[in-house]
């Protein structure tokens, strides 16, 4: 029996869950706004933001669990990676609780909890599986042989599949955060009106510095001939730039799968929420005949859930940390 309290805040969200024996009982997320007006995140302010949030996040989370402190078992938190100053409130609060009520402290590596993102509802991926995990600032090919015996093995060279998106937004003039808008305006629009430069990486590593170059050059070009050029064709560039960005992750996907001879697949990370992505993987699925695993939206972008979950798992283990523990920016897979 166990009743596990979950704190992310790696980056600009401040979440809090409950795992009541397994079982999800509370899913709060803090959103920050404030950076929409700087086209990005701001370090500095998303920390301050955090330190304004956490306490009516936790009081809600406990609220929507219908539980109390006392009945907290253990405090699980994200040791790592993400920004510095995010991470510390996190772990400064979850130490600081755990404390308090003289309970055991739980890290959690934040790329390990969106893969067990997937034990969180049915159904659940059968051991060994691929998971494809894609955020702003991660893209891996991981294979999880248990809960925590994971080994990447392909992952980018420069940038993300996720900031591809996001700087994919910029040069379109779209609004922070530009990816779920390419999505939006992708569903309207002609996937195969444009190509761009695909990597031609050999192993099962990805490279997405090169197509964010070829998108900016290809639209600056255009504009030079046609000043209108984007708003004329939103659509249509966003479904290309998105078609190209789901075929190169779907590409080394399928390869992975062919060398590993697993057909057990999942995708995770907030670019798993991608509406292309998604389709993309049902439609090659049921070509390859593969099992699928998708995350529930709320799942898929930075959330406590996954970090209670992963959380839980560890805490059936006695797997703690003492009051020494310390946030990672960057932290070992």
């Amino acid at each position: 029996m166990s009743v596990i309290l979950a704190i992310e805040s790696s980056c600009d969200d401040t979440s809090v869950a409950i795992c009541n024996n397994g079982k999800i009982t509370a899913n709060v997320i803090a959103n920050q706004t404030i950076h929409e007006n700087y086209g990005g995140v701001i370090p500095e302010l998303a920390s301050r933001v955090h330190q304004q949030n956490i306490v009516p996040t936790i009081e809600q989370a406990l609220k929507n669990a219908q539980v109390t402190k006392q009945d907290i078992s253990a405090v699980a938190f994200t040791q790592g990676p993400g920004l510095l100053g995010s991470l510390l409130v996190g772990v400064s609060f979850a130490k600081s609780f755990a404390l308090g009520l003289n309970i055991p402290l739980i890290s959690v590596n934040h790329m390990h909890a969106h893969i067990l993102a997937h034990f969180i509802d049915e159904p659940k991926p059968n051991f060994p599986f691929l998971c494809l995990t894609v955020s702003g600032g991660h893209t891996q090919i991981v294979l999880v042989k248990d809960y925590f015996d994971m080994e990447i093995v392909g992952e980018t060279l420069d940038d993300a599949a996720g900031e591809a998106f996001d700087k994919t937004a910029k040069i379109l003039q779209l609004p922070y955060p530009g990816g779920p808008l390419i999505d939006k305006h992708a569903k309207n629009g002609n996937p195969k009106a444009y190509k761009f430069a695909e990597p031609q990486i050999a192993d099962l590593n990805f490279s997405f510095s090169g197509f964010k170059t070829s998108i900016l050059y290809f639209i600056r070009k255009q504009e030079i001939e046609n000043p209108n050029f984007i708003t004329e064709n939103l659509n249509d560039i966003c479904a290309s730039v998105q078609h190209s960005i789901v075929q190169i992750l779907l590409n080394k996907l399928k390869k992975a799968a062919k060398q590993f001879n697993i057909n057990e697949i999942a995708i995770a990370g907030g670019v798993s929420a991608n509406s292309g992505l998604r389709d993309g993987l049902q439609q090659t699925a049921d070509e390859l005949g593969w099992k699928v695993y998708i995350p529930a939206f709320q799942y898929c972008t930075d959330n406590a859930g996954m970090i209670a979950i992963a959380g839980y798992q560890k805490f059936s283990v006695n797997d703690f940390v003492g009051q020494e523990v310390s946030p990672k920016a960057r932290m070992e897979f």
